[in-house]
C-alpha cells in the first residue's frame, strides 16, 4: 500500500506545474560569472538559434526558453547563429548574473536573431525574470557540444574572421557593460 501511495505521489508531482522543477536565478559558481540568454516570447517558437562563447559552440535552443552560461569574468564574446550571426560582446565582473533577451526576427527562409542586454531597471525584466523563475534552463548535453564544436571549427573561424575583420567595425553590436549586474535583491 505504501508503494502504490508513493508513485501516485510522485506521478502527481510530475503532472504538477513546470515551476516545481524550475531552477530560478542560481548564483556562478566562485570566480565565475553567469549569463542567462531569455527568450520569453512564443513568436517564431519553431526558430532554433545556436549559442557560442568567443570560437566554441555551447549549445541550441528553440522555442520560449532560458539558457543559463556560466564563464570566467572578463572580456568575453558570445554569438548567435541562425540565418544571420548575432554578436554581444560583455566585461563581465566575479559573481555576476547578466541578462540578454534573445528576440525573433523577420528574416528571409529562417527568422533572424537578435539580443538585447537588459539590467534590472529595464521595463521588461520582470517578464525575463518570471521565465527566468517558470522554467528550467535549456541545456545541451556535452557530447552533442563536442560534436558540433568538431563538426563546425571551419564555420567558427570563418564567422570570427568575419567578426574580426569586418562585422565589429561596421554594425553596431550590443555589449553588456559590468555595471548591468542584476543586484541579488532583484533576484527574489
Amino acid at each position: 500500500m505504501k508503494t502504490k501511495t508513493f508513485f501516485t505521489l510522485l506521478i502527481a508531482l510530475l503532472m504538477g506545474s513546470s515551476s516545481l522543477f524550475a531552477q530560478g536565478f542560481k548564483p556562478p559558481s566562485p570566480g565565475k560569472a553567469v549569463v542567462y540568454f531569455c527568450r520569453y516570447t512564443k513568436f517564431g517558437f519553431a526558430v532554433s538559434f545556436e549559442y557560442f562563447h568567443n570560437d566554441k559552440y555551447i549549445g541550441i535552443a528553440k522555442g520560449q526558453n532560458v539558457v543559463r552560461y556560466e564563464c570566467d569574468p572578463g572580456q568575453q564574446l558570445f554569438w548567435l547563429s541562425t540565418e544571420n550571426k548575432e554578436f554581444v560582446t560583455a566585461d563581465l565582473q566575479e559573481g555576476g548574473t547578466y541578462l540578454v533577451i534573445v528576440n525573433v526576427l523577420p528574416g528571409g527562409m529562417k527568422g533572424h536573431v537578435g539580443c538585447q542586454p537588459i539590467s534590472a531597471s529595464d521595463e521588461r525584466f520582470e517578464k525575463v525574470k518570471d521565465l527566468i523563475m517558470k522554467e528550467v534552463p535549456v541545456v545541451t548535453e556535452q557530447k552533442k557540444i563536442d560534436e558540433m564544436n568538431n563538426k563546425l571549427a571551419k564555420f567558427i573561424k570563418e564567422n570570427l574572421d568575419k567578426y574580426n575583420n569586418t562585422w565589429k567595425n561596421e554594425k553596431n553590436f550590443k555589449n553588456i557593460s559590468s555595471d548591468m549586474a542584476v543586484p541579488e535583491s532583484s533576484m527574489k
